[in-house]
């Protein structure tokens, strides 16, 4: 199969640009749609583009580009589940899940599993980074209180 990025440099960038973006408060660049909020990480000829819709409850895009053309994204939805949550509660958990090294499961959101004191981060995903679907959560005390689902690939 012809693809425009070979996998393990599309992981390795991957794994550094979703360290140094949302998760690490990322480099802010200028909307790209009305109150949208984006995040871009470049490295050479690679390109990083993350743009994102809400707070609470939020939808976004990942596109990376090579030779400033696309060739790779994902989507993803996430939301809140339990009203008795702040919303800086549970992402703060997020961003920490997000930054920790691993290499069990494909580079597109966190690892399969990270514990810190009451919560849970439980990242499940099918595919390779060609074609792909997952699902996170984040439990406290065994209760789900948060999820998002995403889904990517190769762009031709």
């Amino acid at each position: 199969m012809n693809r425009p990025i070979d996998l393990r440099e599309l992981a390795g960038f991957l794994d550094e640009a979703n360290k140094h973006g949302y998760a690490a408060g990322g480099k802010k660049v200028s909307p790209t749609r009305i109150s949208s909020k984006d995040l871009e990480y470049k490295k050479g000829n690679l390109i990083y583009h993350d743009t994102y819709f809400g707070v609470r409850d939020y939808i976004g895009e990942e596109v990376v580009y090579k030779d400033e053309k696309p060739i790779w994204g994902a989507n993803y939805l996430g939301f809140i589940l339990d009203d008795g949550f702040a919303a800086d509660q549970v992402y703060d958990f997020l961003k920490k899940s997000l930054t920790q090294e691993y290499d069990d499961i494909i580079p597109v959101r966190g690892p399969k599993f990270f514990e810190e004191g009451d919560y849970q981060y439980i990242n499940t995903a099918e595919g390779k980074l060609d074609k792909f679907t997952g699902k996170e959560e984040i439990l406290f005390k065994d209760k789900v209180v948060y999820r998002a689902f995403y889904h990517g690939g190769f762009i031709k």
